[in-house]
């Protein structure tokens, strides 16, 4: 038979599925590989084609990785709480796990038709109760852990809580709130059990605290500096504005050094490295103090502010200090003459988001607060503001503005008209700031002369001596919060008892998520769980927030490791075998979100002793995007007369012009407008109402455009009720309904893969169609996997012969399977070895695309050599079914081995001595005509070569009986007999 790509492949997806081939030994003596993709949240819309991009690859990778004597783990699973689902159930009624439920389905639907090798007997699902215990459970760890900065790790709070007993808070350097006590041992015994649990709450790594969040009261929750855009929802377009409010938090600055210096440890992309770093933003500098000048806000409690610069040397060019609108500050050190102003410049702030204000380095504003500083290295005030460049959650929310060195202190003091002091004897200021750092320092006291090593050094000790600052490292990344006001979400374990958060008892994991009446807050603005009728610990109110969309997600790939232990959420022994995945694909978009956070688990849960490796990520590869190519038709429209009369019975026709009339229309083509003026004509009347014609660009769905032609007869059919379209064909001609013959070229445009463009291509037609072998091979044809790349359906057909062909070397012309036990010639074996090695070579560097070139002229040149030669064909098997899966388990079996056992295989071994050239194709010309190639050997001297040449059979029969007069031998190039 010829090649039936559609029963192969079921039959080989349901054979893997019966015999789960895929499964992965916890208990193999081979050595581990763990492969792994970013699961996928599983939407509504299901995958196209841009999806498999990376699991295709993964695939590929891991089934080498087995053929190469590995034990490998390749699971997938579902991060399968979300927004979306939520925002289905808000509109419709309907339980998020129902519309979950049925998403995972389409999901698992395609996934299994792509033919990837997962192990899905460790499926899992961030959603699931018997999953998300144990991300609670993770949860309370972090609660009851702290970070000891002597150490450099998280420890037990109770070796906290010892050490308060024995010593009181002497000794202790954490991370931790800014506001401490400092007491005795007795002190600590002393205090009644809420004020230790106060205090405690200090120190914990996961902690409730009062921060400045994205607020979207159309969407009811709290957004990641991610999903907001332009003061807007990414997802909805709804305001979103900056508020205060009592949030989850986790202390992920803990872990700043050690996030920072374990990216020097692992394979990833160096640009994605970057982001991290830059997330983090480490920086060396000096905490300053700045006193509060009491004398206009009498009755203001605090005494200073505190700053964090990186350049303290420049303070005695300090002309005003600016604090961020929300910092806590603001309402005592604004004076009434300033209030109305002030308040007006909060509210016009909080429409921004800090992504919009960092941004945003050109506009200046700000409001004076009416009060003053006074600096502490010369005792002159200065002027307090605020502005939206500063943010409360980097650093103290507090700046000192040297205009003289920094462009947006200097624009600022320039609109405010404050003076600008220079600090350095080579700086230019006439027009902008100048940051030098070379030259020696002006008009700066004590520190005049010196150079910024020496002025840094003896500014620094300055502050020291007066108890007014000190050298200190900062890091921009914030703390992470940890909650969201919205329904479907792990539910965090924890209740309340008077106003303080206490963990649920390990017992009662997991805590489920409660049924409700609506998914919506409630009518006194409270997170949907609120809802739930007699939820409640004990009679304690439980937390009403849920987890971010990130708590799964940052530790599922232990979980794969042992995915059905109830009694922890990987054991030991597993984590000790696996420890951590070798290699993962996913995209770069996740660089500051998930990647950062599954690193900060991962460290703590190594601090805890629960895992073994400091990183949990060691190769990370990121897959560019294929972006769509979009089609577009071009209708022709008649604009009409402004008198009614003039069309009472006026229908216009659906008429479309192929890509090249509409290229001529567009260049002023008369015959293109008496064409569409005839067929009006032909059509409709009366032609009074006609004034002129337009021609417009539109979409059309991609599915039914092939190589650029429209499948008229589809679009007729089946696409926005065209069953009367008229086609102006590329040729000129015309096709009326019902007629589908003849050639219409839509025009292209590579664009972004998305609904809107109609060219979302679905994985499952181009399955149905060419088959899944086909599909997987394309994907990786169509360029290096790390390169966005346009998706262009033209080219698959070319892979689909590709495929045929290489069926056709098992069988004859009769598609009979005709495979020889015949030893292989040396032309067979060199053909073999090339492509044995090329795909090794590739495959290890992740050169999928350079492989299916390669392929494709290996299995030419088998053709071209007549090859059916057993030991030939099987090796090409085993080398290509990493590519194309279906297609070599069907020829495996049929080469007589045992199904399934293909997988496991040992992949080829290169042999380099089948590549020597010991033989040279010598073209054989006579009269200066080439006739035929010899294969002659390249030790043979040109006398030798005339004789070899000359005893040809085939030589002859063109010498047809005549004796040569010369015989031209160039050794290694050519042989001319002349006759």
């Amino acid at each position: 038979m010829d090649y039936q790509f559609k029963d192969i492949e079921r039959k080989w997806q349901q054979f893997w599925a019966k015999n789960q081939t895929f499964k992965a030994d916890n208990n193999s003596t081979k050595p581990k590989y763990y492969v792994l993709d970013m699961f996928p949240y599983p939407s509504g819309a299901g995958l196209h084609v841009g999806h498999p991009l990376g699991y295709i690859a993964s695939d590929i990778f891991a089934r080498y990785k087995r053929l190469k004597g590995f034990n490998v783990l390749h699971p997938m699973g579902y991060d399968s709480f979300g927004l979306p689902a939520e925002q289905y159930a808000i509109q419709t009624g309907q339980h998020p796990a129902i519309t979950t439920e049925t998403n995972i389905a389409t999901y698992r639907r395609q996934l299994d038709q792509i033919g990837f090798s997962f192990d899905w007997s460790r499926e899992v699902r961030t959603s699931s109760p018997d999953f998300y215990k144990w991300t609670q459970w993770i949860f309370m760890q972090l609660f009851n852990s702290w970070y000891n900065r002597a150490a450099d790790k998280a420890e037990s709070i109770a070796k906290l809580v010892a050490h308060f007993e024995h010593h009181g808070s002497t000794g202790i350097d954490a991370v931790c709130d800014e506001e401490i006590l400092s007491f005795s041992a007795n002190e600590w015994k002393a205090f009644s059990h809420n004020q230790q649990q106060s205090e405690l709450l200090k120190y914990r790594i996961t902690y409730l605290r009062e921060s400045t969040v994205n607020w979207c009261a159309a969407l009811g929750t709290v957004l990641a500096n991610d999903e907001v855009k332009d003061g807007f929802s990414e997802r909805g377009g709804y305001p979103v504005e900056q508020k205060k409010m009592m949030q989850w938090s986790m202390r992920i600055t803990a872990y700043a050094e050690r996030l920072l210096t374990g990216l020097d440890t692992i394979d990833w992309p160096e640009p994605l490295k970057e982001m991290q770093r830059n997330w983090i933003g480490k920086s060396v500098g000096a905490s300053v103090k700045f006193p509060i000048d009491k004398s206009e806000i009498e009755n203001s409690k605090s005494e200073i502010i505190e700053v964090f610069t990186t350049r303290v040397d420049t303070i005695f060019g300090v002309t005003s200090m600016v604090l961020a609108p929300e910092h806590e500050l603001v309402p005592e050190l604004t004076t009434p003459q300033q209030k109305a102003e002030v308040n007006a410049y909060i509210v016009q702030t909080r429409k921004k988001s800090e992504l919009d204000r960092m941004a945003d380095t050109k506009t200046v504003s700000g409001a004076f607060t009416g009060s003053y500083v006074i600096n502490p290295v010369n005792n002159e005030t200065v002027p307090i503001y605020i502005a939206d460049y500063v943010l409360a959650g980097y650093g103290t929310g507090a700046v000192m503005g040297v205009p003289s060195g920094d462009q947006r202190d200097y624009l600022f003091a320039k609109h405010f008209g404050l003076p600008i002091v220079p600090i350095m004897d080579i700086q230019q200021i006439e027009t902008e700031a100048d940051p030098t750092k070379e030259g020696r320092y002006i008009n700066s006291d004590f520190m005049n002369g010196l150079n910024y090593k020496d002025g840094t050094a003896a500014v620094i000790a300055f502050l020291e001596s007066k108890g007014a600052g000190k050298a200190k490292i900062n890091y921009r990344m914030r703390d992470a919060i940890f909650g969201r006001q919205r329904y479907w979400g792990e539910p965090v374990p924890v209740y309340f008892k008077d106003g303080l958060p206490y963990l649920i008892d390990e017992k009662d994991l997991p805590l489920v998520l409660p049924e409700v009446d609506k998914y919506l807050p409630t009518e006194s603005g409270e997170p949907p769980l609120a809802r739930a009728t007699d939820w409640n610990y004990k009679g304690h109110e439980y937390e009403l927030s849920t987890m971010p969309g990130w708590a799964g997600s940052s530790w599922y790939w232990y979980r794969y490791m042992d995915a059905h232990n109830d009694k922890e959420f990987a054991s030991k022994k597993d984590i000790a075998y696996w420890k951590d995945v070798d290699l993962y694909i996913g995209g770069s978009e996740h660089a500051t979100g998930h990647l950062l956070y599954s690193r900060f688990w991962n460290k703590f849960l190594l601090d805890m002793g629960l895992v073994i490796e400091e990183e949990p990520f060691k190769k990370l590869i990121n897959q560019g995007h294929i972006q769509g190519r979009s089609n577009f038709v071009y209708p022709l429209r008649a604009a009409l007369s402004p008198n009614p009369k003039d069309y009472e019975t006026f229908k216009s026709p659906n008429i479309y012009l192929s890509k090249g009339i509409y290229d001529k229309y567009k260049s002023g083509n008369e015959d293109i407008k008496e064409m569409a003026y005839s067929l009006y004509k032909s059509q409709l009347a009366p032609m009074t109402a006609i004034r002129e014609f337009d021609v417009t660009e539109i979409h059309v769905d991609v599915n039914i455009v092939e190589n650029d032609i429209l499948n008229i007869e589809k679009f007729r059919k089946n696409w926005l009720k065209n069953d009367d379209a008229i086609f102006i064909l590329e040729d000129g001609s015309i096709s009326y309904p019902p007629e589908s013959k003849g050639v219409y070229v839509c025009g292209w445009e590579i664009e972004k893969m998305g609904k809107r463009f109609l060219n979302v291509v679905n994985p499952e037609v181009l399955a149905d169609r060419y088959g899944a072998d086909t599909l997987r091979m394309y994907e990786m044809f169509l360029g290096p996997l790390e390169q966005s790349k346009p998706w262009n359906t033209n080219g698959i057909e070319g892979v689909f012969k590709f495929l045929r062909k290489f069926w056709k070397l098992f069988h004859d012309e009769q598609f009979n399977f005709r495979v020889s036990n015949e030893s292989p010639t040396k032309a067979e074996l060199k053909s073999l070895h090339k492509i044995i090695r090329k795909v090794e070579e590739d495959v290890e560097r992740f050169s999928f695309n350079t492989s299916v070139s390669s392929f494709m002229i290996a299995v030419n040149e088998l053709t071209d050599l007549k090859c059916n030669k057993r030991a030939i064909l099987q090796d090409l098997v085993i080398v290509l079914s990493p590519y194309a899966p279906h297609i070599c388990e069907e020829l495996w079996v049929l080469l007589g081995n045992e199904a399934g056992s293909l997988s496991y295989t040992p992949y080829p071994k290169f042999n380099p001595e089948y590549l020597i050239e010991d033989e040279y194709a010598y073209p054989i010309s006579i009269n200066g005509k080439m006739k035929l190639n010899l294969n002659i050997s390249l030790a043979l001297e040109p006398a030798d070569i005339e004789s070899t040449v000359l005893a040809s059979a085939e030589v002859q029969k063109y010498l047809d009986g005549k004796s040569p007069k010369k015989v031209i031998v160039v050794k290694g190039r050519i042989v001319n007999i002349v006759v």
